[in-house]
């Protein structure tokens, strides 16, 4: 008898490390796949990201949960203001999170952006990016953008460019620099989860955007075109596509 119940117990035991074993192997083939298929998309310096007429901004919070000013924010936003002076871009998409009215990632972005000089025209908000899908999805669907430049950091880059693809966006990603923060090792481990999440909602049960709504195309002014915008670099960004 105990013979026997011993049998059971390896047998479960093997059937749950094949499982997990499986997993592993799953999970290392996705980031794999989604790495290789985005490297050649993705540029670390500024001044030589590609110029696009639109540069897609990912919302996150403004604050880190110990209290301390989100260096992932601070790094999008001096970015995004940077390919502006740059001209790589002439208008931007803000994209976040706006769950209730006390936490609303648009109207954060745009607020810090005015700050450091950007001109109302050229940002426009979008309050129901609640994922990385959606705010891509809804680039391509709501706001008509075929192509664009994705402003993030280089390790949100790769499921991004993906996902851009699939849903039938153009894009190259421009990595934004950013120190390193406590517990940086969760996020990296989400992210790997992430990509392989990424692939079960664009080949398998077809994810949808939470919200849509009806077709609102971006009104897009050149940045050379707008008064009182520095340009750090000769020649519109449209001369150069």
């Amino acid at each position: 008898m105990k013979w026997s119940a011993w049998r059971v117990l390896r047998a479960i035991l093997m059937a749950l490390g094949t499982a997990v074993l499986l997993a592993a192997l799953l999970l290392l083939v996705a980031n794999l796949w989604v790495l290789g298929q985005t490297r050649e998309r993705i540029e670390h310096e500024l001044p030589l990201c590609r110029a696009e007429r639109v540069g897609i901004v990912f919302g996150t919070s403004h604050w880190t949960r110990s209290g301390v000013r989100n260096p992932y924010f601070e790094a999008r936003m001096s970015a995004s203001a940077r390919l502006l002076r740059l001209d790589r871009v002439d208008h931007l998409l803000l994209s976040g999170d706006n769950r209730t009215l006390s936490y609303n990632e648009p109207i954060t972005m745009w607020r810090d952006l005015r700050g450091r000089g950007v001109p109302e025209t050229a940002m426009t908000l979008d309050y129901a990016g609640f994922s990385t899908f959606d705010t891509l999805a809804r680039a391509r669907a709501v706001f008509g953008v075929e192509r664009g430049l994705l402003i993030t950091q280089a390790w949100h880059l790769p499921r991004a460019l993906f996902i851009a693809e699939a849903l039938g966006i153009e894009a190259q990603g421009c990595a934004v620099s950013s120190h390193r923060v406590k517990g940086q090792w969760r996020l990296a481990a989400r992210e790997w989860v992430a990509r392989l999440a990424t692939l079960g909602d664009l080949y398998l049960w077809g994810r949808e955007p939470h919200f849509l709504g009806p077709r609102e195309p971006l009104e897009i002014v050149p940045q050379a075109a707008q008064r009182g915008w520095a340009i750090d670099t000769p020649g519109p960004a449209a001369e150069r596509r």
